[in-house]
């Protein structure tokens, strides 16, 4: 590979693995089927055997995972279908919707966005697959560190902000202080009408109830020690007022009770989200 080429943080890998376990230990229907990211890390023979990716032990957080990307993947699906015709993923990672969903994907410009040498790597990565690159698909490398913004560089790659706009940030909002959370909507809030943004954020401690407090505390310090501490949170209705104060139309609360009742209703294996993650939907 070549040399600038990084691979993605062990978040990224952890999500992308997580998506392939569901579909290989949770009973049909999947909520969503994505093996893909797993053969984009390649990790090795024994991953499954790693203390994060015990069956039992991640089954909530898994299941958060895939139910957040089922509900994104919709909402785009959604949109296309009344002519919103382009699809920027901030933070994209290890996102297949482009090679899983072409169908959908090939009548939008998308537009993943992340830093210059994970970017570099996955799309190594998609080319040893097989995977080629359509001309309806972006890769937007952004230095975050080097103090580039996003912004003007998804409009160097072809973004046009007078046209309306699907906007992803998922498992961002949290490395963020709330100045650049606030900052990152204000930007959001000058995209063409119509547009629509779905951002993940994640709860204060004292909204999570036990057990399910204990262990995210647990998970905040490991990222804590790592390096890379989460260090916003907030109750719904704080992000909701963050968004109006940014500009924004409307904005809604999308809870994890909510994810349950549309995509986890009714399982054979009694599959539900862990709490503790929720989603703003926000519109121009």
């Amino acid at each position: 590979m070549p040399a600038s080429a990084t691979a993605p943080d062990s978040t990224a890998i952890r999500v992308a693995l997580w998506r392939a376990l569901h579909v290989q230990v949770d009973d049909a229907p999947h909520v969503l089927e994505d093996e893909i990211g797993m053969q984009i890390a390649a990790p090795d023979a024994n991953w499954r055997e790693r203390p994060d990716m015990h069956p039992a032990g991640t089954r909530g957080y898994r299941a958060a995972i895939v139910g957040r990307a089922r509900f994104v993947e919709d909402l785009v699906i959604e949109q296309a279908a009344q002519g919103v015709a382009q699809y920027a993923i901030l933070g994209a990672g290890l996102d297949t919707f482009a090679q899983r969903r072409p169908e959908t994907a090939s009548r939008l410009h998308v537009y993943e966005v992340d830093k210059p040498g994970t970017q570099a790597w996955k799309r190594q990565r998609l080319d040893e697959l097989g995977f080629r690159e359509q001309n309806w698909q972006r890769f937007v490398p952004v230095d975050f560190e080097g103090g580039e913004s996003w912004w003007e560089q998804l409009s160097a790659n072809g973004f046009d902000v007078a046209r309306a706009a699907v906007i992803a940030s998922t498992g961002v909002s949290m490395y963020l202080t709330r100045a650049a959370n606030l900052a990152t909507l204000r930007q959001i809030a000058q995209l063409a009408p119509g547009s629509t943004l779905a951002k993940t954020f994640l709860l204060p401690l004292e909204l999570i109830d036990e057990p399910e407090r204990s262990q995210h505390a647990a998970i905040y310090e490991r990222a804590r020690a790592a390096g890379t501490p989460f260090v916003s949170f907030f109750a719904p209705d704080e992000m909701l007022a963050l968004a109006r104060e940014a500009g924004l139309r409307e904005a809604r609360h999308v809870s994890t009770a909510d994810l349950t009742a549309r995509y986890f209703a009714g399982r054979s294996d009694g599959l539900r989200p862990a709490s503790g993650e929720s989603i703003l939907v926000a519109t121009v």
